[in-house]
């Protein structure tokens, strides 16, 4: 009696707590009707047979009315003894019997809301608010008209401008990219329409939870804003919280949403818009300002909203985070650009930085339920340098003599004096940089190693527009002075100062600057080209800021001036760079502009100072926790010895040559951070001795047999035959067969999807024999076409030849080239002897 008599105490103070009402206060009503006002039907009591638990007295614990009057939920009350899922039969039969939807299940320490229209109970740690349900009431969940929404590239385009598909100039492809930039309108590419339909399967198989890998620059926030009307068009949302980690992805996120979705729907920033968020269909927040004492349960209620997105996902919910994201009853979708190859096993008893990272990204991969490691959609940095959407780095790693020895085993050795003038050895690592240790003529170095060295502006020819990473704020503020003082040597009087700019938290109006560089407008524009709109200011000297979702396409170098080592930053960091540009479309004079139409950025520089790239790319070990190597013992010879400095103030100012620098274009491959999963599959399955067996036999359906049942889709690697495709660089699925065959060199390499069609075109013209009167250019680019779009085989397919007249990549002309004949042959032959698969 006495635990029943606590949950119940508990549970009144839950309801009071969200604002419900045992009695009337004033003119506000009380909207509690307790158990003895309600009753069961002795029939209702009959269904539960003997069960004393479910009918020693047949009364619902708590009804939870509205302002009419009508039922709204059922509240079932167990002791606290008792998992409050022993009374869901119990209370289903009471909403039932009152014409109720929701249902609370508690025993006062553990709570459960259920929507009987949307699947299971879901936990909650406060109960939903009178107010909050009032328009969760209308929210009709339809998963089917979810599943069943059309989406096309124009599915964002449609909301910024309903009728756009029926302007000429959008149909005239020479015309189509001044027409939406005109209105600045956004069509989805292909891989971005693939992810929104990898929700739709996802909630066809009866999922919640999705987890979106895809890389810097290839437009999450755009996808966001596609799901999310696909969502709210289709009823199974009425209103979505978009969750970001930092501030200025805020205000960016707002701005986004407002041009993709402001016709047909409202987005709020929570912190502009208190006392009125709920009018919005989207409010947008960082995860911060909801942390704090907990504020987000005196905020929101569970059932505020119905679909949660987490942007940079394993950083907004993790720690206490994730108990933001996990208040609320609804769908989850988690973003996130750091590859996979990070889920790595991890010590427990480790609290470094890199096992930090790691158990980010494991809870994660928990929390969206993909502990395979696999995620909802998928699109890497390899896959959008492929399809040509975005730029693989130059890295320049460039090493001083003083960074050289602080990346060394033993470190930076220096002799320093004590009070009693004893001499002692101080051994100084990389993390010690501007912190403990600092070298005036090392910064010298390396900002005179990046000016002579950095990538140009393709226009104007001055220092392409750049971010440095600084290790602190002081050090970035004596970079700036480094860099301004040399800008105004190499270019007298043309930058006074405002070559380089401070860009970190301390420093007023930064935020703001960050937009201004993006805009092309820091410090002013057209220094050395008056039509051309391009940043006065060059470089942004910054710690921490503009490393995450930040937007500036046009950057052509970044320099890394401080060691880094945290892989997601370090993702984060090189994604800053790969988008794609025009530098043309920043001309305004047209003469000018059409002798500069071909300046495309093709790729940019990372300047490495501190073995970054190495560290992620060839040292970082994945498996394992590092340890940093040990102290040598012994001193040095005198003649070894550097200038005498202090502990914890160590300043040198003799000068630091550049002792080595080396530039290599990352290939097509990716970097090797991005490989790393073929890599450790191919080991396993070489030294794996049944396999070698199987291979020197020939028995192949044996081999795939055996991977398929004992390294695919185990936990202990995670592999998939998906992810193994997506870990090679190609432009087309391969099959594990031409995997293995690689691994065991009985083929040098794979082929890429042109390789392959033009090896099924010669197998078609074997089979096929068509004459020399035939067009055979014309049959290949049709063969070729039918293969790979899938939307130009659907219009074959049906017959809908009208629709070539305005479809961009095989037209009416293509069709007409091709003989009547072959226009249905083709096409039988290559759903007879073709794998649309392998190339799509």
């Amino acid at each position: 009696m006495q635990k029943e008599a606590n949950a119940r105490i508990k549970i009144n103070e839950l309801l009071k707590e969200a604002g419900w009402r045992f009695f009337d206060e004033g003119a506000l009503k009380a909207n509690i009707v307790l158990e003895n006002h309600i009753k069961l039907s002795q029939t209702q009591i009959n269904e539960y047979g003997n069960d004393f638990e479910k009918t020693k007295s047949g009364f619902i614990d708590f009804l939870l009315i509205d302002e009419r009057s009508h039922p709204l939920i059922v509240l079932e009350a167990k002791s606290e003894k008792h998992d409050p899922l022993f009374g869901k039969e119990q209370a289903r039969t009471y909403a039932k019997a009152q014409n109720c939807r929701f249902i609370i299940l508690s025993n006062g320490n553990l709570h459960y809301f259920w929507d009987t229209l949307q699947g299971n109970p879901y936990i909650i740690t406060s109960f939903p608010s009178p107010l909050s349900m009032e328009s969760y009431v209308n929210y009709q969940p339809n998963p089917q008209a979810l599943v069943n929404e059309i989406i096309c590239s124009g599915y964002i385009a449609s909301s910024q401008r309903s009728d756009y598909d029926l302007d000429p100039d959008f149909h005239d492809p020479l015309l189509r990219d001044d027409y939406l930039k005109k209105y600045g309108l956004s069509l989805l590419r292909n891989y971005q329409v693939q992810a929104v339909e990898s929700i739709q399967n996802a909630v066809r198989k009866k999922q919640n939870r999705f987890l979106f890998e895809m890389a810097t620059g290839t437009g999450k926030t755009l996808v966001s804003a596609a799901i999310i009307k696909l969502f709210l068009r289709t009823g199974n949302a009425h209103r979505v919280l978009f969750l970001v980690d930092r501030l200025e992805l805020e205000n960016q996120a707002y701005k986004n949403m407002v041009k993709y979705l402001s016709n047909d729907y409202t987005a709020m920033i929570y912190k502009d818009n208190r006392t009125d968020w709920h009018k919005a269909q989207i409010l947008i927040s960082t995860v911060q300002s909801l942390i704090i004492a907990d504020k987000y349960k005196e905020l929101f209620s569970p059932t505020d909203f119905d679909l949660v997105i987490s942007d940079e996902a394993h950083r907004s919910i993790g720690g206490n985070a994730r108990a933001v994201f996990e208040y609320f009853v609804g769908y989850k979708l988690g973003l996130t650009a750091t590859p996979k190859d990070y889920l790595k096993n991890r010590d427990p008893e480790a609290h470094s930085p890199r096992d930090i990272e790691r158990r980010l990204l494991m809870d994660t991969y928990e929390t969206f339920g993909c502990k395979s490691g696999e995620p909802t959609f998928r699109y890497s940095l390899v896959d959008g340098v492929r399809d040509g959407y975005l730029v693989n780095p130059i890295v320049v790693d460039a090493r001083t003599d003083v960074s050289t020895k602080l990346l060394s085993d033993e470190g930076f050795e220096y002799i320093v004096k004590d009070q009693e003038h004893d001499f002692d050895t101080v051994y100084f690592r990389e993390r010690d940089y501007e912190k403990r240790f600092f070298s005036h003529r090392t910064n010298i170095t390396i900002c005179k190693v990046f000016l002579e060295n950095a990538l140009r502006d393709p226009i104007s020819s001055e220092i392409g527009k750049s971010i440095i990473f600084a290790v602190s704020q002081k050090h970035a503020a004596k970079i700036t002075q480094i860099l301004n003082k040399m800008a105004d040597e190499m270019y007298p009087d043309k930058y006074n100062s405002d070559f380089a700019i401070q860009v970190t938290s301390l420093v007023p109006d930064a935020q703001q600057m960050t937009i201004n560089f993006s805009n092309n407008n820091l410090s002013g524009r057209g220094n050395f080209i008056e039509d051309y709109r391009s940043s006065k200011t060059r470089v942004c000297v910054t710690v921490g800021m503009m490393t995450t979702g930040y937007d500036c396409t046009d950057l052509l170098n970044i320099c890394l001036m401080r060691p880094i080592f945290s892989p997601s930053e370090f993702v984060q960091i090189k994604g800053r760079g790969t988008r794609r540009h025009n530098f043309s479309q920043e001309i305004i004079d047209p003469a000018l502009k059409a002798r500069h139409l071909d300046k495309v950025k093709e790729h940019y520089m990372i300047f490495d100072f501190f073995a970054v790239c190495e560290y992620f790319e060839e040292k970082y070990d994945y498996d394992r926790v590092l340890t940093l190597p040990a102290e040598p013992s012994g001193e040095s010879s005198a003649a070894d010895r550097p200038q005498e400095v202090k502990i914890d103030g160590a300043e040198i100012y003799t000068p630091d040559p550049l002792k080595t620098m080396e530039q290599r274009q990352i290939p097509e491959n990716g970097m090797r951070v991005d490989r790393m999963l073929f890599q450790r599959f191919e080991e396993q399955v070489k030294n794996d001795r049944i396999i070698q067996k199987g291979v020197q036999e020939g028995n192949w359906d044996f081999v795939e047999d055996y991977i398929n049942g004992t390294l695919i889709n185990r936990p202990e690697d995670y592999f998939t035959l998906d992810k193994l495709r997506k870990a090679i660089p190609l432009d087309r699925r391969v099959s594990l067969r031409e995997i293995v065959e690689k691994i065991f060199g009985f083929i040098p390499g794979f082929k890429s999807k042109e390789e392959l069609l033009e090896g099924e075109f010669k197998k078609f013209i074997t089979i096929m024999r068509p004459t020399g009167n035939d067009n055979i250019p014309a049959l290949k680019y049709y063969f070729k076409a039918y293969i790979t779009d899938k939307d130009l085989q659907n219009i074959i397919d049906d017959k809908s030849y009208a629709k070539l007249n305005t479809y961009p990549k095989f037209g009416m002309q293509d069709l007409r080239a091709v003989a009547a004949d072959w226009r249905e042959s083709i096409p039988e032959y290559i759903k007879d002897y073709v794998n649309i698969n392998t190339y799509r």
